[in-house]
């Protein structure tokens, strides 16, 4: 039976979906090589000096490129500004970047803490995006409509108890192990949440940080460090078209294969990313031990990458040093060419600049 774009999908069949849609041959081959390719970056993650100075970087950047989907554009200029310097205004759409920022670390922690990903947090998740607490849709009237033609594309479901029975029925099949790949329901969960559109505002940045954490959540990354904003934005067209081709069609093939190449991908580039801190890290050590032993420090030193925008409070705070010697360290490194002092407001920061240069790629 035909979707009818413009009726309220109510009947958007629940999950699992037959196996024999979603275990086909060219899939089983893509999620071995998206699957290679994950835990190779699992795993180098462990071999950074800190952990958290890529997972600082790429939540940041994550949000600026989710954003970015919902046309809500800023830079990482700004973004570290925001996060580094006092008394400077931050413009909506920054502040709106650094909601996001702030939604992924909540759903992170609350998924750490409780082992579940449940609709409480996803509803969490959401109401720190759009900063209210409207909660699931209970009202009738949306529809997702093409943005040149006004053509309706697709209308979501728009029956509370229907909407409640889907998540609830979302939310046992991503808390569910069973024998079906991680990456393929990773795939099924994104496209059921897109389609159930359970909130007013916010679901396309909601769904894309439910990815990361479920990945997190089966063990397939040990913190949120891959997103998959940047291959959406790359291959915008191809993605709307293939969730709009399961609702109309049923065809999941092709929707499954687009999400475990954006895996792949990503990954791919993230362990590139890796690779260059890494390879910055040690060269920045090697500058400061022969030629500042005086300054030398590795809380100093994990802290300039943790914060490729870094100040005097940052380094009083980490290292317990007073100012005066805190502002000695700084311009120390600036002298050796590591930081590059930039006058914000009232204050200096000072900027990474190598490290700055790899994260915003």
């Amino acid at each position: 039976m035909k979707l009818n774009t413009e009726i309220p999908y109510n009947n958007l069949p629940q999950l699992p979906v037959s196996l024999s849609k979603i275990e086909t041959v060219p899939i089983l081959r893509q999620v071995t090589k998206s699957a290679i390719a994950l835990a190779e970056l699992k795993g180098l993650v462990h071999t950074l000096p800190n952990p958290s100075i890529l997972l600082n970087a790429v939540i940041l950047k994550e949000a600026r490129s989710s954003s970015e989907i919902e046309n809500v554009i800023t830079t990482h200029d700004k973004l570290y500004q925001a996060l580094s310097a006092k008394g400077i205004e931050i413009d909506t759409a920054t502040k709106e970047v650094l909601r996001y920022r702030e939604a992924i670390i909540k759903g992170y922690h609350s998924v750490q803490k409780r082992g579940i990903l449940n609709t409480n947090t996803i509803i969490a998740i959401q109401s720190v995006l759009e900063e209210n607490n409207a909660g699931l849709r209970k009202l009738p009237g949306t529809a997702l409509k093409n943005a040149t033609t006004g053509e309706v594309i697709y209308t979501p479901p728009d029956d509370k108890e229907a909407i409640l029975a889907l998540m609830k029925n979302l939310e046992d099949y991503i808390n569910e192990k069973d024998e079906v790949s991680p990456l393929i329901k990773l795939a099924i969960q994104h496209y059921q949440f897109e389609s159930i559109h359970p909130f007013y505002d916010g679901n396309g940045r909601t769904g894309r940080i439910l990815n990361v954490l479920y990945l997190f959540l089966h063990g397939l990354l040990d913190s949120p460090v891959l997103y998959l904003s940047e291959y959406i934005i790359k291959h915008k067209s191809d993605y709307y078209r293939l969730l709009q081709q399961v609702r109309t069609t049923d065809q999941w093939e092709d929707w499954i294969l687009f999400m475990l190449k954006a895996v792949e991908e990503t990954s791919r580039q993230t362990i590139q990313q890796i690779d260059s801190i890494k390879t910055l890290f040690a060269q920045t050590q090697e500058r400061m031990r022969t030629k500042a032993p005086k300054v030398y420090n590795k809380e100093l030193l994990e802290l300039i990458f943790e914060q490729p925008y870094s100040k005097i409070e940052f380094v009083v705070e980490r290292m317990g040093v007073s100012r005066i010697t805190a502002s000695k360290y700084l311009k120390t490194l600036e002298q050796l060419g590591v930081l590059a002092p930039k006058k914000i407001w009232k204050e200096t920061l000072y900027i990474n600049k190598a490290l700055f240069d790899i994260l915003k790629k």
